[in-house]
């Protein structure tokens, strides 16, 4: 992704683990009486959060033994490996059921077609890796608005080329799921709903960041308004008052009543932490307050 991304990244990762591995295991474990209200959604992390030096198949049998569900992975160029790391996964009980594919080094909304072109390739490789490896699911950015870049250009010429990519993505039985991220860009819910509904394809839909609407809205008010049209959603904290993300369940997020909204829309698919990874504490006591979040406590 490019510079905006990272600092993004970087910046919840500064904030993200204030608190210290083993203080947040002590945290979330305490006060955990209250009873499950709805069945438990499976959890994901971000596969560049799993400890880095580890083989594929020593890092997917770390993340079962800390509780986790699933990993969202990122496309390869070579499709075997692709289909040898899903194999892999498979076999220690992790499903990849999601492609970070990003597209932030060439966006959509660019209007220097050379680089559109360069994006709309190596979306494609991503769209037939995601079959390579029976994942269902491809997170694209889909435009960002800047000073030489119009929002209405940004809205007008991601669609345009989303629309090139989008008979492959309904050919291999993928979703093109775009994302609400920092990027100035589907900055309302109704606008999101706009967006995703103008392209009229099952395999157009919205990947729904809980942590990244914070700043100017409700996550459960997103959630109601977006309805069928999520098919992935990121988990993320934080607060207004510090201006800052936080450890999950240690923002402002009212995380019983985004559950219950996503209940009410009849969401059951993967909720995936995109924060910083860390040792088998910590991920473990990431997997326990995902799983708090994930049955509306």
């Amino acid at each position: 992704m490019q510079n905006t991304s990272i600092s993004r990244r970087d910046f919840v990762k500064r904030t993200a683990l204030a608190a210290g591995a083993a203080g947040a295991v002590a945290a979330a474990w305490s006060g955990t009486a209250a009873a499950q209200e709805y069945p438990k959604l499976p959890i994901s992390v971000i596969i560049g959060m799993l400890p880095e030096k580890l083989p594929d198949k020593e890092k997917f049998a770390f993340a079962k033994r800390c509780g986790i569900d699933g990993v969202e992975a990122h496309p390869m160029e070579d499709h075997e490996a692709a289909k040898a790391q899903a194999a892999v996964a498979r076999e220690a009980g992790i499903v990849i059921h999601s492609l970070l594919y990003g597209g932030w080094s060439a966006l959509f909304s660019d209007p220097d077609e050379a680089v559109v072109a360069k994006g709309l390739k190596s979306f494609e490789n991503a769209l037939r890796c995601a079959n390579a490896m029976g994942v269902d699911n491809v997170l694209l950015v889909p435009a960002k608005v800047t000073a030489e870049v119009r929002y209405a250009d940004a809205y007008e010429r991601s669609q345009k080329n989303i629309r090139k990519v989008l008979p492959l993505a309904e050919e291999l039985g993928v979703t093109i799921a775009v994302e609400n991220v920092w990027n100035d860009f589907l900055l309302s819910p109704l606008e999101f709903a706009r967006y995703v509904d103008e392209f009229g394809s099952p395999n157009l839909k919205a990947y729904f960041d809980c942590g990244n609407v914070v700043k100017f809205g409700y996550p459960q008010d997103w959630i109601r308004t977006l309805g069928p049209r999520i098919h992935r959603i990121h988990l993320k904290d934080y607060s207004r008052k510090e201006n800052a993300f936080k450890p999950l369940r240690e923002g402002e997020i009212n995380w019983p009543e985004v559950r219950k909204a996503l209940a009410e829309v009849g969401y059951t698919g993967f909720c995936t932490a995109e924060v910083d990874g860390g040792d088998e504490a910590y991920m473990t006591d990431l997997a326990h307050r995902m799983t708090l979040i994930a049955t509306g406590q």
